[in-house]
């Protein structure tokens, strides 16, 4: 497709992202919510849907459908009713699942991202709401038959719709980016989409730029990772384009994406009207939030990322990029706290924490939870550096390694004993430069010549000289000045 043609066309993008809860038991029975147990084991009657069982609310649910409703700005439904949405599946053994089609948990938001230029945008969301997870079919065991893991049954799950406020693949995966940073740092989901624990339907359409009208949506279903979810929409916007230049009608269906293809395939065609047959769930009683649940649930939230980002940038001075790779994790994010818990020195944490902490995290395949050093002692290696008794160098050359392996150990002694304490006495450090102009005679002269850049050559011999011991602050100021008097 060309560019020109392709420039024509402005995207229209919705999405449901469906988070799995990390409670302890399903939705509405005493079933172990586990990933990665074998097939059929975490199943009850209540799970298979026998008749005479009854269901019952998992209050954990409520509290953690609150938790995000918070983080995204929405409004909370103080009385809620629950429905029945009635659809057969082979892995749905009630044939129906439990939700909230009238009363969601949640309504109105917004999700804060980037756009395709790098600017704040704000996605509107339009509701969050509670309900249970199917089962897994699983196609690729046996050549013959398709099997059924009902352990996935029951799980409880919410579901974040967003406006159609998307207008682009990119934008897409910014805001998936963020709702996952967001349930990760609220602890209500692991945000695993390899595991399906994190889902994504996609709404796509196209329209003339310029226009009001919204083209014919397509839904594209279950997509497990943000690549293929970037990949389908943008199949799914050239394939839009592609029919509506030759003329033809883009059937509004449900379809799925072919990871291996890179395309998408009809699964089923879709009216505009469902035909699920909500209706009120007889055996769950509505239940009522009070704002002091509310108040009390917020109260226990952790600090949010976009809160954290607007610090980092607006009161420690970080950079752009910094902030952003600081809290992309959750947990590189709370170390960074501990750190400046001891220190003011904002930026030299920041280097340290994406230099090489990270680093030795990256190599040796870990998570901050497993790094050896604590926090309290990194803050204490950026105090000896401050207060000039190690440079910056000796620092991450020796020091760092050294507490690697000693990390119960303060940086102070491990420098002690390594002997690596700068040198600041000035007897010393002018034994070092009138060394250095003895065995650089005729670098020192060329400098009185006025090669005054050879500073950096000759500041390297007394380095050499003083086995990294001279105070480089001190020796530098002192060097000029010795030169500058010859």
């Amino acid at each position: 497709m060309t560019e020109e043609i392709r420039s024509k066309y402005q995207a229209v993008i919705g999405l449901e992202v469906h988070a799995q809860m990390l409670t302890k038991t399903k939705a509405y029975s005493s079933d172990v919510n586990a990933f990665g147990a074998t097939p059929n084991t975490n199943i009850s009657v209540v799970t298979l849907g026998h008749p005479g069982t009854l269901p019952k609310m998992n209050k954990k649910t409520i509290e953690y459908a609150i938790r995000m409703g918070l983080a995204l700005e929405s409004d909370i439904t103080p009385f809620q009713t629950f429905d029945r949405k009635n659809y057969f599946y082979p892995d749905l053994p009630k044939g129906y699942q439990i939700t909230q089609d009238h009363t969601p948990i949640c309504s109105n938001g917004v999700v804060h991202i980037k756009d395709e230029n790098g600017r704040d945008k704000v996605i509107r969301i339009t509701r969050i709401h509670m309900e249970e997870d199917a089962g897994k079919s699983i196609h690729d065991v046996d050549v013959n038959d398709t099997l059924v893991d009902l352990n996935r049954a029951g799980i409880p799950l919410i579901e974040i719709v967003s406006e159609p406020d998307i207008r682009s693949s990119n934008e897409a995966y910014n805001y998936l980016t963020e709702i996952r940073k967001l349930v990760r740092y609220l602890g209500i989901c692991d945000g695993n989409m390899e595991e399906s624990s994190l889902r994504c339907d996609a709404n796509i359409s196209v329209m003339l730029k310029g226009s009001d009208t919204f083209g014919r949506r397509v839904e594209v279903k279950n997509m497990n990772s943000m690549r293929n979810v970037q990949k389908a929409i943008e199949f799914e916007i050239e394939r839009h384009i592609e029919l509506i230049e030759k003329g033809e009608i883009i059937a509004q269906e449900t379809r799925s994406f072919d990871a291996l293809k890179g395309t998408t395939i009809s699964m089923r065609s879709k009216e505009a009207a469902n035909d699920y047959r909500f209706f009120p769930e007889p055996d769950l009683l509505p239940i009522t939030v009070s704002q002091k649940q509310i108040d009390a649930i917020k109260a226990e939230m952790p600090e949010l990322p976009r809160n954290l980002f607007l610090k980092y940038t607006k009161e420690f001075g970080l950079s752009d990029y910094d902030a952003y790779n600081i809290t992309d994790s959750k947990e590189l994010a709370m170390f960074y706290e501990e750190i400046i818990n001891s220190t003011t020195n904002y930026k030299s944490a920041a280097n340290w924490l994406m230099g090489d902490v990270k680093s030795y995290l990256n190599q040796n395949g870990l998570e901050v939870k497993d790094f050896p050093i604590k926090a309290k002692t990194i803050s204490e290696l950026i105090k000896i550096i401050d207060e000039g008794k190690i440079s910056s160098t000796v620092a991450s050359q020796k020091v760092f390694p050294a507490l690697l392996e000693q990390p119960e150990v303060s940086p102070l002694k491990i420098a002690e004993s390594l002997n690596l304490i700068q040198d600041s006495n000035e007897d010393s450090i002018l034994e070092y430069i009138n060394e250095v102009i003895r065995q650089n005679s005729s670098e020192v002269d060329r400098y009185k010549n006025g090669e005054k850049q050879l500073t950096g050559f000759l500041m390297g011999q007394l380095m050499k000289i003083s086995k990294g011991k001279a105070d480089p602050k001190a020796a530098n100021q002192m060097m000029r000045s010795v030169l500058d008097k010859l």
